[in-house]
């Protein structure tokens, strides 16, 4: 479907916004590097980087696994966007594997991650699982977790300073900035400026936050 999808004509982004490890391939990567209507970004579910709580979450993969995955990516289109979905908090899950998760995504050439916090769900099997997690660590967990991604993010813009990106802008807000994405799914902001509404843009990336990074307009529109 994305070869098919990717030989329509037009100005366009394909963005695939969440993909299981598993479902993830050789394929899909490849076609991603080498094709400009495919987004450089990725998010790709972790949930944990302890083995024991993935075990306990009946995952289809391991932390072996996810971390040769997050490397290949990484490696097959440079500087794409990679995000991450962790849970904190589910049963089982002690302050050891929570460190190990932590230091496992430190690791990674992640771009960012989304902190959840576990919450029980009526007939699931994480209801009988021992080790409950009290909910004041539930919330120190997540917060730390949260620290990390902002690191993560802060690190992965300001590497982008001095590179040229084509940016879709989107319209202008009541700061009087116009906003838009890159390719690889950096929210860029610039001086509004009419014309560029829905358009992409040429840019050059000039400053960064763990929010976004700002802008100069490079050349004309492409």
């Amino acid at each position: 479907l994305l070869e098919k999808l990717v030989k329509i004509d037009g100005e366009y982004r394909l963005r695939i916004s969440s993909i299981e490890p598993n479902l993830l391939t050789d394929e899909i990567i490849a076609l991603t590097r080498d094709s400009e209507k495919m987004a450089k970004h990725f998010h790709i579910p972790l949930q944990s980087g302890s083995e024991k709580v993935l075990k306990l979450m009946q995952r289809r993969y391991n932390a072996a696994f996810y971390k040769e995955l997050i490397h290949k990516v990484a490696d097959t289109v440079p500087g794409c966007a990679i995000g991450v979905d962790v849970i904190v908090g589910s049963p089982g899950e002690t302050e050891e594997d929570f460190m190990e998760t932590h230091g496992f995504i430190e690791s990674l050439p992640v771009s960012y991650l989304h902190a959840f916090t576990y919450s029980e769900r009526p007939n699931t099997k994480a209801l009988t699982i021992d080790g409950k997690v009290d909910v004041v660590e539930k919330k120190k967990r997540n917060a730390i977790l949260r620290m990390l991604s902002e690191k993560k993010k802060y690190a992965f813009h300001t590497s982008a300073i001095g590179t040229s990106q084509i940016v879709l802008f989107e319209h202008k807000a009541e700061d009087g900035l116009i906003r838009g994405f890159t390719s690889n799914y950096m929210r860029v902001v610039h001086p509004y400026v009419p014309e560029w509404e829905n358009q992409f843009i040429p840019v050059v990336i000039t400053g960064a936050s763990p929010d976004g990074v700002s802008a100069t307009a490079d050349n004309q529109k492409k």
